[in-house]
This record gives structure tokens, C-alpha cells and sequence, in this order.
């Protein structure tokens, strides 16, 4: 199983970009993104995200750990 870095959420909302997210609001330290046929996703506006809930974010955009590392 591969091991995911401690990302900000900035990266993350930029790896989520390549994959047609866009960011629509952001409400204090939340971003919230919208994909066209996918469900939104909120990203925390973090320094550092624990690995679970990079995983959680990854699950509700519905790809796997192996695809998100190969974007970064």
C-alpha cells in the first residue's frame, strides 16, 4: 500500500483542478469544489492535512491513492 505525503489543502485543491474540480466558495478555512457529474467535495484550508482525511477526500472524489500520487 503506498504511503500519501502531508499535503496543504492548496495542493490538493491543484491536484483536484487537473481532474476538473473547481473551486465555487470558500467559507473561512473551507474550499468547496464542484465537478460537472461528480460529487462536490470540501477541502480544508490547512498548512497540513492528516493522511485520513486526504484519504477521505480521495474517496469522495472517487479515485484511488495510486492515480492522486501519479498527478502530484
Amino acid at each position: 500500500m503506498l504511503r500519501l505525503p502531508l499535503l496543504s489543502g492548496r495542493k490538493i485543491v491543484a491536484v483536484l483542478a487537473k481532474l476538473g474540480y473547481q473551486e465555487i466558495r470558500q467559507r473561512a478555512s473551507h474550499i468547496r469544489l464542484s465537478c460537472p457529474g461528480k460529487k462536490s467535495i470540501t477541502v480544508p484550508d490547512y498548512k497540513i492535512i492528516s493522511r485520513g482525511l486526504l484519504r477521505k477526500i480521495l474517496r469522495d472524489a472517487e479515485i484511488s491513492q495510486k492515480e492522486f500520487l501519479n498527478l502530484l
